[in-house]
């Protein structure tokens, strides 16, 4: 599916055409520049690489300064492959332009990452205070985890405390609301993993 490289800006609200406000993201989509085209003969399928951002020469390695001089671009902080481009070369810019308003995108990120949580924070438990777990004096403790000889082991996917986000994250069928393309700017309705300044992928 094609689609842009971009970077969250924020969360704001507006009002649809019926007076209802409408909580929504701003996202900064592009500008990307063609830094790769894969074709069926030499790869084995067709795609298109974009890249986004900004990178230090210094911190750019040795093989991807020749990828990026191919293209006759500043090194990209970002590289991602689409699918579903047509008459695009190495080189060119994809911006925010591909989006219309009122259609619905996918928009992939990294959760913010919260660290080590407890059941309570982590899974929604209860504690104490509705009495789920039969604790009377540990408010967010999680209680029973298995049972005794048998089967002797605690069963995988049981809910306990652990890691908290900084996942891959999809937010699926998102509508685009505006499109604002003399700023490459796009606002989608509803909320887009990650914190404000991250990357995120735009699938139409």
């Amino acid at each position: 599916m094609p689609g842009i490289i971009g970077r969250k800006v924020g969360m704001t609200s507006i009002y649809s055409a019926e007076g209802k406000i409408l909580p929504c993201t701003v996202i900064e989509a592009g500008p990307c520049v063609v830094t790769q085209v894969k074709t069926q003969d030499r790869d084995g399928y067709d795609a298109v690489q974009l890249g986004f951002g900004v990178r230090k020469e210094k911190n750019t390695p040795s093989a991807l300064k020749g990828h990026f001089k191919k293209a006759n671009t500043d090194p990209k902080s970002k590289l991602v492959e689409f699918k579903g481009f047509d008459n695009l070369n190495l080189g060119d810019v994809v911006t925010a332009e591909i989006f219309e308003e009122g259609e619905y995108v996918d928009v992939i990120g990294t959760s913010k990452g919260k660290g080590f949580q407890g059941v309570v924070k982590r899974h929604g438990f209860g504690g104490v205070g509705q009495s789920t777990h039969g604790q009377h004096n540990r408010l967010r403790a999680p209680g029973s985890i298995g049972a005794a000889s048998y089967p002797a082991k605690v069963f995988k996917g049981m809910r306990m405390a652990g890691q908290m986000g900084n996942k891959r994250i999809t937010a699926e069928n998102l509508q685009v609301l505006k499109v604002l393309t003399d700023k490459n700017l796009i606002i989608v309705k509803g909320s887009v993993p990650g914190a404000n300044g991250s990357t995120v992928t735009i699938q139409k």
